[in-house]
């Protein structure tokens, strides 16, 4: 894109775009120098692929996208070097986590637009139902696929599914698995838990020239499988989930690459020149708004930084604000789940917050909620109550406003360990990015100081940053945010003069 572009560009346009700029890359992805750091060997086989084997197999999760996947690059590059058909699955879970029907009915159409994309390029794309750590090892082992490939999930369920799938195919069935979430992988912007942004800021920032790179593109794959495979059936396959349905779509994203992309387009063009001064303001359309994407993985986190970083010479200071964002402080989100296991646990907490929590629990609270009068908005201020109706009706709270939203339901509730667990409850059920490591650290830095440092000390918050609503009225036109959802203020009388918990 020019900088700046003068008119805007159909999603058409913007896509063949990127194509022209892959192709620059390489003729292939074969003839493309693949970084090897990108990828974990978690087999202990020395075959690349086992021996007269039918297929390679991609098991897709994360990242549900075919273009701008490091995953799905290193899987057929195997493939092509092997001579054999290449495959993707996807599992539909019965249930994870507190996903619902609005989050199950987003991944489908994306899914479907995947399928007919594998199809174009010869690529065998499987819909499996179940468990992967049984579906993806029968499928495995059925149609004698001589590797695995998996992309990068932090989260101790698809870590556990991932130990699994490798304890039970043949051993000679190699597995790896490829960060094609992060521009810099995990494993390799650092081997420990990282403090916070500043310690683990120059760590990323010293390794993008090696890993912001253009992606070579995923090509037509040159062998065809002849075996005979069950068809997928998108219009079943939510028959059988055990997910509330109850909370259903969203309207205002539109799922898979295509959206995606005219998201980034309508944020380059629109809302960049804002990002910097006003992305903090609840009131003004600022944001990327590109999160629901980032977190299924429609749309590359690093082609979106190139494509950002174009508009560096004209606005400097909103590229570095959302590089800083997408990059430094996500990346440092999923370093934290991978290196703590207790990432959603007060357990989690570093000492000085642990401490300080323990030592403010049975301080009188003022008011205390329960989680269905949270989850209804149904508080005494109206500012909290506007920005929970936002996150069940939108999928969203503005990223702004998560912080006080998390931080007032500590102040409201009995007990951090119940602040946290509503807070992660609401944010899985509701938000597009939901199950996320960016919404787990958002709750334990609102409500147990990951990420940041003591502050004053104070009633039940202790040492732990404090937000309130008169801070807000100096940043932003509170009102004006209440009135666009039409929230109210709730239980004013209901003050309570609790006894300290026990």
């Amino acid at each position: 894109m020019s900088e700046p572009a003068k008119k805007k560009l159909k999603t058409t346009d913007l896509v063949k775009q990127f194509e022209e700029e892959r192709n620059q890359t390489a003729d292939s992805v074969m003839s493309f120098k693949f970084n090897k750091k990108r990828i974990r060997i978690l087999s202990e086989t020395t075959d690349e692929v086992a021996k007269n084997s039918e297929g390679i197999l991609y098991w897709m999760f994360r990242d549900a996208r075919i273009q701008d996947n490091w995953a799905l690059l290193f899987a057929q590059k195997i493939a092509i070097k092997n001579k054999l058909p290449l495959h993707i699955c996807y599992c539909i879970l019965p249930k994870f986590l507190d996903a619902t029907l609005r989050h199950y009915k987003w991944l489908l159409e994306n899914l479907e637009e995947v399928a007919k994309g594998c199809k174009a390029l010869n690529i065998n794309f499987h819909l499996l139902i179940g468990e992967p750590n049984d579906v993806v090892v029968d499928f495995v082992k059925k149609y004698k696929m001589g590797a695995v490939v998996a992309d990068f999930f932090p989260l101790r369920v698809p870590l556990f599914w991932l130990d699994e799938i490798k304890k039970k195919i043949p051993s000679n069935v190699p597995v790896c698995q490829v960060d094609a979430h992060n521009i810099v992988p995990c494993w390799v912007a650092s081997e420990k838990l990282e403090y916070a942004a500043r310690t683990i800021r120059n760590k990323i920032n010293s390794k993008l020239s090696e890993f912001l790179t253009e992606f070579p593109p995923v090509i037509k794959h040159p062998y065809k499988s002849d075996q005979k495979f069950k068809e997928n059936n998108f219009a079943t396959a939510l028959d059988k989930v055990l997910i509330d349905k109850t909370v259903d779509k969203i309207d205002w994203a539109k799922p898979g690459y295509l959206g995606a992309v005219d998201q980034l387009d309508s944020f380059i063009k629109t809302r960049l020149k804002l990002y910097s001064e006003k992305r903090n303001n609840p009131t003004i359309n600022a944001l990327s708004n590109l999160s629901p994407w980032f977190h299924f993985g429609m749309i590359s986190v690093q082609r979106c930084i190139l494509e950002v970083a174009k508009y560096k010479t004209a606005y400097k200071a909103s590229v570095e604000a959302f590089m800083e964002e997408s990059i430094v402080r996500r990346e440092l989100s999923d370093n934290f789940c991978f290196y703590n296991p207790n990432y959603d646990s007060i357990k989690g907490a570093y000492d000085w917050a642990a401490k300080t929590l323990d030592e403010h629990r049975k301080d009188k609270r003022e008011y205390v909620y329960t989680l269905e009068e949270f989850e209804q908005g149904l508080t005494h201020d109206d500012l909290w109550n506007a920005a929970e109706i936002q996150l069940v009706k939108e999928g969203k709270i503005h990223g702004f406003l998560r912080m006080y939203w998390a931080k007032k339901i500590l102040e409201w509730t009995k007990s951090p360990e119940d602040a946290l667990k509503y807070s992660i409850y609401l944010n899985d059920k509701y938000s597009m990015d939901g199950r996320d490591p960016n919404g787990y650290v958002g709750c334990m830095w609102s409500i147990c100081g990951i990420h940041d440092q003591g502050w004053r000390e104070r009633s039940v918050f202790g040492k732990i940053r404090y937000m309130n609503y008169e801070g807000c009225k100096k940043k932003f036109d509170v009102p004006a945010f209440v009135k666009k959802y039409g929230a109210k203020v709730h239980n004013k009388k209901n003050k309570l003069n609790l006894k300290p918990s026990k």
